[in-house]
C-alpha cells in the first residue's frame, strides 16, 4: 500500500470529520454531565472525553483507516483500541484537563469555549499519533489467515 500525499490528505479530511461529530457527541456528553448530572467541570470533561474516545475510535476503525482494519482479528482491534486510549487518550485527557483548568480555574472562562479551545490544541498530534502509530498495518496484521477469528 503506498502512502501518497492525496490519501494522507483524504485521511486528514475524514478525521477531522470524524473529530468534529465526536466533539459534538462530547459537548453534548459534558452539557448532560454537568448542567443536569451536577458534576464538576473537571470531572464531566474527563467523562466526556472519555465517551468521545470511544466514538472516535469506532468511527476510524470503520471510516478513515477502514483500508488497514478490514478483516483484521479481533485480538488485533482490541489491541489498536488499547493504544489508542493510552496514546490519543493520554493527549487528549492531558492536554484538555491541564488547558481547561488554566483556562476556567485561572481566567474563568466558561468551561465550553475552554473545551473547545483543549480539543483543537489536541487535534494535530492525535491525527499524526493515529496515521503513524495506531491504525498503521504490522506485518502480522497483513499476513493474518482469512476467516479465524475476524472481527
Amino acid at each position: 500500500m503506498s502512502l501518497t500525499p492525496n490519501t494522507t490528505l483524504r485521511r486528514l479530511a475524514k478525521y477531522n470529520a470524524v473529530g468534529a461529530l465526536g466533539m459534538g457527541f462530547r459537548f453534548a456528553v459534558l452539557v448532560l454531565l454537568r448542567e443536569l448530572g451536577g458534576l464538576g467541570y473537571l470531572a464531566s470533561t474527563a467523562l466526556a472525553i472519555e465517551a468521545a474516545m470511544l466514538h472516535n475510535f469506532s468511527w476510524h476503525r470503520w471510516w478513515t483507516w477502514r483500508e488497514r482494519c478490514a478483516g483484521i482479528p479481533w485480538r488485533a482491534t482490541a489491541l489498536r483500541l488499547l493504544q489508542f486510549q493510552l496514546s490519543n487518550g493520554a493527549v487528549a485527557m492531558v492536554t484538555n484537563l491541564l488547558v481547561v483548568r488554566l483556562l476556567v480555574g485561572e481566567t474563568g472562562m466558561h468551561y465550553l469555549p475552554a473545551n473547545m479551545l483543549a480539543t483543537a490544541a489536541s487535534g494535530a498530534v492525535n491525527f499524526l499519533v493515529s496515521e503513524h502509530l495506531i491504525f498503521r498495518l504490522s506485518w502480522l496484521e497483513m499476513t493474518a489467515p482469512a476467516g479465524r477469528g475476524r472481527s
